[in-house]
């Protein structure tokens, strides 16, 4: 129920509870000052006062009464008897009074439970609202009595037909009051549904984080063994070469072959920790850390490289700032050792929900189903970048062709 709904059945409430006491009193003021001829007689004026009283003190008694009581009974039923006798006396005494039996129209619902019986209080209450109507009771002439009834009829057909107007809006309430408990219930369940979902969806991101730490560390131990653990196995191998010869020609060698197995593997070390982890996102962000690895590599290699912005910047992930970053590293890294570019563009694109990277170079191209697995430098190539963007639920695309440059593609979606 809304909040609008309980401010009119509270309104309703007070309505009902005080509507006795106003009409009592527009009657009595009324019967004083308009038609007191209307009660003629001395003793006629101090029945009516008696009677003015005990409907004030019967009002009085129902108020309490009806806190212990609160559903239609032999109590309300009661209470509503008493009150109809009194207006119906008061009406004899002078018609004004009819306003008071009126009121039995209005709480006849609240006050006299469902069946078939229940007309018979409304009906009631039209017998003296009929009889003001023709001036008044007794009736001094027969004539008088045609019109009552004809009056009579007429009262209660009008009560028949808003009586089954007020019955049918009520049941067209009822209904829409059932249909937005429905629609409440709906909206909660479809509330508790995208809570779910939100959850979800941030377990699937922290699971995806933890297959990626996974594959990162199966990369990273994969790498060590094939280069750095085989690098440091060479360079035992060439010392035990020096340390069992006496030529100092061939220890020689040996040794400069040993210096050349550590330069590399101390280089394979480095790419592989830096590969881990970016460290110039610890000190900018990403927009500048890609603008100065694009200058620098433009720099070393002597190519032409712009980066270009495009929609509003915003706060990203750490780990979608890393993927970005890793993948212009690597399509920087093979458009320098194979594409022989004039010009390289790279542009950053915000959009809703997504943000993408693209890199493009004027190479001379290739075929990208020939390629294999690895790019024969000991990283992964595009199966790598690919596989970086797919870790946190992104793809990655190549358009190539031989002689018309490059094209790789990166969507990945803004968390």
């Amino acid at each position: 129920m809304t909040t609008a709904d309980t401010e009119i059945e509270r309104r309703q409430e007070t309505l009902l509870k005080w509507q006795p006491y106003g009409l009592l009193g527009v009657s009595t003021l009324l019967a004083t000052s308009v038609g007191p001829e209307l009660t003629s007689a001395a003793s006629e004026r101090y029945w009516a006062a008696a009677l003015i009283a005990l409907a004030v003190l019967l009002q009085l008694w129902w108020g309490r009464a009806s806190r212990s009581h609160p559903e239609p009974g032999p109590t309300s039923v009661a209470y509503y008897a008493v009150r109809w006798a009194i207006s119906f006396a008061l009406t004899w005494l002078n018609p004004f009074f009819a306003f008071y039996a009126a009121s039995g129209y209005l709480d006849a619902n609240e006050l006299i439970p469902a069946g078939r019986w229940k007309w018979l209080g409304p009906f009631a209450c039209s017998v003296p609202v009929a009889a003001s109507q023709v001036g008044g009771m007794p009736f001094d002439e027969p004539n008088q009595w045609t019109i009552f009834a004809g009056l009579l009829l007429a009262n209660n057909a009008l009560l028949t037909i808003v009586g089954y107007f007020v019955e049918h809006e009520e049941v067209r309430s009822r209904s829409r009051a059932a249909s937005i408990d429905e629609l409440e219930r709906t909206n909660i369940a479809l509330q508790r549904a995208l809570d779910e979902n939100a959850a979800l969806h941030a377990q699937l991101i922290v699971q995806a984080r933890e297959a990626g730490i996974a594959d990162e560390r199966r990369r990273l131990a994969a790498e060590i063994h094939d280069t750095i653990a085989q690098g440091l196995a060479g360079i035992i191998a060439q010392l035990r070469v020096v340390a069992g010869t006496p030529d100092p020609a061939a220890a020689h060698e040996h040794l400069d072959r040993a210096s050349e197995l550590a330069r590399h593997s101390l280089g394979e070390a480095r790419r592989s920790v830096q590969n881990l982890a970016p460290m110039g996102l610890a000190h900018d962000g990403l927009l500048q850390t890609l603008r100065k690895t694009i200058d620098r590599w433009s720099e070393q290699t002597g190519t032409r490289a712009d980066f270009t912005l495009t929609g509003p910047a915003q706060q990203l992930h750490g780990e979608v700032s890393a993927t970005l970053l890793r993948i212009t590293q690597e399509a920087l890294s093979n458009a320098g050792k194979h594409a022989s570019a004039s010009r390289v563009g790279v542009t950053l694109s915000f959009m809703d929900g997504e943000v993408t990277l693209d890199i493009r170079d004027d190479g001379r191209g290739f075929d990208p189903g020939t390629l294999p697995e690895r790019d024969g430098t000991g990283g992964f190539g595009l199966d790598g970048m690919r596989a970086r963007a797919a870790r946190i639920a992104g793809s990655l695309t190549v358009e190539s062709e031989p002689g018309y440059g490059t094209a790789v593609s990166t969507r990945l979606p803004l968390v």
